[in-house]
């Protein structure tokens, strides 16, 4: 159902991207096709759109959504940790623009098999591409205490990490192996502070992010793609991203920021660098959705738009 996975910041993505209508596009973290979709919309001629993802199951529900844009669509399963390797297998090494949704999909979330989420009993698995061999059940059965404080602490901020570790491992000592989503997400409930539980959303939301971040190597993947996004981008091409918490953005902001900058020489001292900046910044502040938006998709809330264009060539704007 289309509803279920309405593309976030649609208006705001299209005019940021989007410069020729006859452009090649990448949609790096295709999902089920609704940011595509307003793509193809707004394609003619030559215009171009290649989708990636690395979730089988997404990518099908995608082909079926765009079968009316099919003669103009280049579709892959594959990571964009391999952004380059890919358009240059497909000969299109150097294109107009690169959006990447780092948000889970709805129907993700929402089935219970993938075990990305604490409402549902499903097998803790978490792997967005089923050809890794890392799974959530692997990592809460099988680290130590001190890992998984790590794990909860770096990749979710959570602040009782330790404690939620801990009562991991008295549980797996005690019942034995956890084994599905719901399990794990009682059994954080039960290491939170009592006072903690009442308000901020469900005390697992934390964890359930943090396992999904370390079992798909996020983070990571995100430091690899986007040296390849700016490398193979036009003069004048532009990158979209779009994070869902502070991280992701961190990560993306100061990214940005590097590669526009053009100077590395200390402080106060001449410039003997003579480095050119490969970015102009177009988002002095992550773009958020609108109140409206957020009334209709209240999962969108926490997304942040950053965007960036090539330095070279002016990005001619094309009608939204």
């Amino acid at each position: 159902m289309v509803e279920l996975h309405l593309p976030v910041m649609e208006k705001e993505v299209m005019t940021y991207l989007i410069g020729s209508s006859e452009g090649t596009y990448v949609d790096a973290t295709l999902g089920d096709g609704g940011h595509a979709e307003a793509i193809c919309r707004r394609l003619t001629g030559k215009g171009r759109l290649i989708g990636l993802d690395w979730d089988h199951d997404a990518l099908q529900r995608a082909k079926l959504r765009l079968k009316p844009f099919e003669s103009r669509l280049t579709l892959i399963h594959e990571s964009y940790t391999r952004l380059v390797e890919v358009l240059e297998k497909i000969e299109a090494a150097k294109v107009d623009g690169i959006l990447i949704d780092l948000g889970a999909s709805t129907l993700q979330l929402m089935d219970p098999e993938r075990g990305f989420s604490f409402h549902h009993q499903g097998d803790l698995d978490m792997r967005m591409d089923r050809r890794r061999s890392l799974t959530a059940k692997e990592i809460v059965n099988e680290y130590s205490s001190e890992q998984l404080a790590d794990i909860f602490f770096r990749y979710g901020e959570e602040r009782w990490s330790k404690r939620i570790a801990a009562r991991i491992i008295r549980f797996r000592e005690q019942e034995g192996p956890l084994t599905d989503s719901r399990q794990l997400a009682e059994v954080v409930k039960e290491a939170v502070p009592a006072r903690y539980r009442r308000h901020g959303g469900h005390p697992s939301r934390r964890v359930f992010q943090a396992l999904r971040l370390a079992v798909n190597g996020e983070l990571e993947n995100i430091s690899t793609v986007l040296p390849q996004a700016v490398s193979s981008l036009a003069p004048g091409g532009r990158i979209c991203v779009i994070s869902y918490h502070s991280l992701e953005d961190r990560l993306i902001k100061l990214f940005f920021r590097e590669k526009a900058k053009s100077c590395d020489c200390p402080p106060y001292r001449p410039c003997i660098c003579e480095k050119e900046p490969e970015l102009k910044v177009l988002t002095g502040k992550a773009v958020k959705p609108s109140e409206d938006e957020i009334n209709k998709n209240p999962r969108a809330r926490s997304a942040r738009l950053r965007a960036a264009e090539r330095k070279g060539t002016a990005h001619k704007k094309a009608g939204v």
